[in-house]
């Protein structure tokens, strides 16, 4: 399996793979209709996907998990929720990228060679189609679900007379005060519209009959989806649930006459306004990173409007008033059928349903939680054996604990740790200012430039900072997006260094959510690998080579394309076998590789979960590679990169995507993995994700993705294979 010499049970068959890789599993490609003579020049456009549209696949496959009856139905409402915010994100960066390029004359072309305006032009066609799609899914599936297990998100008109009454009062006790109508006049300017706002454009009539407009700002601190009180409703009605909404504007709209005394509300329509977030950091003239984020960030809200969404029956008047004042072109404006901003969903989950959700599961506790006093708590563990944890199957608690201990062990002088996406309650953070008071030597690298948690960075940025923590803000230019904790402890035979690496944040909500990889070990050269790479975000250092560590931008691109030109020479032996595993694949000179690796006949796998801009099974370019997508339960965070070396299997996994930003500029980490057990063990799980057919879909060399249900294979789901493993304590340790 892989290339292992061990044995590893599967769910889907007794038998054992023969070769490299598991013979049994079909994955036909698809020939690309592109003409021979171009397979050898790899700088052809046609032999790229597009980066934004592959995107937009991928938000797609997501919808895919809403529509899926089988998955329970609130989780298939928060797939729904979860695609909205993605579209938010995605005009937010990328369309707003598209449209700075237009602006300035920029011709930064991508791979597929496609200009800004012809990538905003396809960019509308898809996403025009993927809104259909979210509501035909939300009005024709969802809906009707809900409503079958006693959760009705219903329209104001269909409240009974005394659910009106409530919602009277609930208006004026608590929405009214909090209203601010904006009107708009000659006299007044048009109000500025804050980014991701629901609002009510309404137009009013005055007493001598002039038509005027004005603005409401639907309010973000009161729940979007009001709960109705039911109690009082007779028990004959259909909708007596303790579980019945109705929207927030819906309720404003109907009592507008409220905020406009004397005047006559004529119509009112929602609309909802996404601005750019994509912010330029003058690093390098900042005298203070620190306040220059934090006015960065509050600037955000300020952002050029890419996006405009609608109720299709706003008229053609109020869309011209919209479009005038906030400098929109006709494709920035977008309609939709039913109630804006379908992220609102997510609260639906904090419903009280067990049965409506994904099964619980407890999640393996690999180190325990060890008396600190002991010697052989999580320390003498890992001097023992490098240990992996494979979230959220593995518990993210060692890696709270390997941090919590080290605060308060007497033998440890130093900790120091980077942090991307750490999250508003932190015990990561807890368990370094613990230490800090200990009287340990706390060093963190935190990274400001976090997109959208730029905020919460900041404010543990002073935190740390006040109880004497050396803060560092990354490097100019360079995101710090490497997942690294070292800790410094003085023992008997001197000093040793404890290294925790991993694929994902130090964040315990997204460790439950996310699939991750992290490795504990106490390696000698990691351990002065780990240094010179703080030494190198912290100080001044040339440094131009590690011992194990591939780190980006210093020698990953070089590191890696050695590593796959090594595998093609391996391919004379017939051998050749990579396992890629990644979130994104995008650099051009990487794609350029593996194409030549496939045409040496090197059996390539890339399980990629976003985009992708290389086309597999392309005649005489790429027949050897597949590409699968895993979308699920879970999100697919973790990078792994295998190659079999001949036999002699190297594995590296770390925080990098194989994306320009990635290898370019960010300081990014992969570590090798040398325990022959941990390398079985993520063999194992490369063997089962390569074998998913409920998550997973092909992606074809047109850029369509396709299924891999087949009635002649037995189904594997692997994310329910390893909470299955983890249950019965057959899935290996270390």
């Amino acid at each position: 399996m892989l290339g292992t010499q061990t044995r590893v049970r599967t769910a889907w068959s007794e038998a054992e793979p023969e070769g490299p890789i598991k013979e049994s599993l079909d994955w036909s490609l698809t020939e690309a209709k592109i003409p021979a003579q171009l397979v050898n020049d790899l700088d052809q456009k046609s032999l790229y996907i597009n980066r934004e549209l592959s995107l937009l696949a991928f938000q797609d496959r997501v919808l895919d998990e809403a529509r899926d009856a089988q998955n329970p139905i609130l989780e298939r409402t928060n797939f729904l929720s979860i695609v909205s915010s993605n579209l938010d994100e995605f005009f937010m960066v990328r369309v707003a990228g598209l449209r700075e390029q237009v602006v300035a004359g920029v011709l930064d072309l991508p791979p597929d060679g496609l200009m800004p305006e012809e990538q905003l032009i396809q960019i509308r066609q898809c996403t025009c189609r993927l809104i259909s799609d979210m509501r035909n899914c939300f009005h024709q599936n969802l809906l009707p679900q809900l409503a079958k297990e006693g959760i009705f998100i219903i329209d104001y008109k269909e409240l009974s007379s005394e659910q009106r009454r409530q919602m009277e009062r609930f208006f004026k006790e608590l929405v009214f005060p909090i209203l601010t109508p904006l009107a708009h006049d000659p006299g007044r300017p048009f109000p500025f519209i804050s980014n991701l706002s629901l609002n009510l454009a309404v137009l009013i009539c005055g007493k001598r009959g002039d038509k005027r407009f004005a603005r409401v700002k639907v309010p973000g601190t009161i729940p979007r989806l009001i709960p109705l009180d039911t109690t009082k409703e007779s028990n004959t009605s259909p909708r007596s649930s303790s579980n019945t909404f109705v929207w927030m504007e819906q309720v404003i709209a109907a009592h507008l006459d409220s905020l406009f005394p004397g005047m006559s509300v004529l119509e009112s329509h929602p609309f909802r306004v996404t601005r750019s977030a994509d912010m330029l950091i003058q690093e390098l003239e900042a005298g203070d990173l620190l306040e220059t984020m934090k006015a960065t960030v509050h600037r955000r809200q300020f952002g050029r409007v890419v996006r405009v969404t609608a109720n299709q029956d706003m008229p053609q008047n109020v869309r011209d008033i919209l479009m005038e004042n906030m400098e929109l072109d006709k494709q920035d404006f977008y309609t939709v059928r039913g109630p804006l901003g379908l992220s609102s969903l997510a609260t639906l989950n904090r419903i009280e349903r067990r049965d409506l959700k994904f099964p619980e599961f407890s999640p393996r506790q690999l180190l325990g939680r060890v008396e600190t006093s002991k010697e052989s708590g999580i320390f003498g563990e890992i001097s023992r054996n490098d240990i992996l944890v494979y979230h959220p199957f593995d518990s993210f608690l060692p890696v709270v604990d390997f941090l919590k201990e080290a605060a308060v062990d007497p033998k440890v002088l130093a900790i120091k740790q980077t942090l991307y996406r750490v999250g508003s309650d932190s015990p990561v953070v807890e368990s370094l200012l613990e230490a800090r008071k200990n009287g340990k030597q706390v060093s963190v690298l935190l990274e400001l430039k976090a997109r959208f948690d730029e905020e919460s960075n900041i404010n543990w940025a002073r935190a740390l900072e006040r109880e004497g923590v050396h803060v560092v803000y990354g490097l100019p230019g360079l995101k710090t997006h490497c997942k690294l904790a070292l800790v410094v402890r003085q023992e008997q035979d001197g000093i040793r260094r404890y290294v925790h690496l991993a694929t994902g944040n130090y964040n315990t909500l997204t460790a439950q959510h996310y699939t991750d990889i992290g490795m504990f070990t106490c390696d000698p050269d990691i351990g002065v690998d780990t240094t010179d790479l703080f030494n190198y975000l912290t100080g001044y250092s040339a440094k131009e080579s590690f011992r194990r560590l591939l780190v980006a931008p210093i020698n990953l691109r070089e590191k890696l394309s050695d590593l796959i030109k090594r595998e093609i020479s391996e391919q004379k032996n017939g051998s050749g076998h990579l396992i890629f595993k990644m979130n994104s694949l995008v650099d051009r000179q990487m794609i350029k590789l593996l194409y030549k690796a496939s045409q040496h006949g090197v059996k390539v796998d890339l399980l990629v979960r976003g985009i992708c801009c290389l086309r597999p099974g392309v005649k005489g370019l790429s027949e050897n590679i597949r590409v699968i997508s895993l979308v699920g339960r879970f999100l697919e965070h973790s990078r792994i990169y295998y190659f079999r070396n001949g036999g002699n299997i190297e594995i590296f996994i770390g925080s990098a995507d194989l994306m320009p930003r990635n290898i370019n500029s960010r300081v990014e980490a992969l570590t090798p993995v040398s325990s022959p057990q941990l390398i079985s063990q993520i063999c194992e799980i490369l063997e089962i994700q390569l074998a998913d057919n409920i998550n997973a879909m092909k992606l074809e060399a047109d850029g369509s993705y396709t299924t891999l249900q087949s009635s002649d294979l037995p189904i594997v789901d692997s994310h329910q294979y390893f909470i299955d493993q983890i249950a019965s304590g057959d899935f290996s340790s270390h």
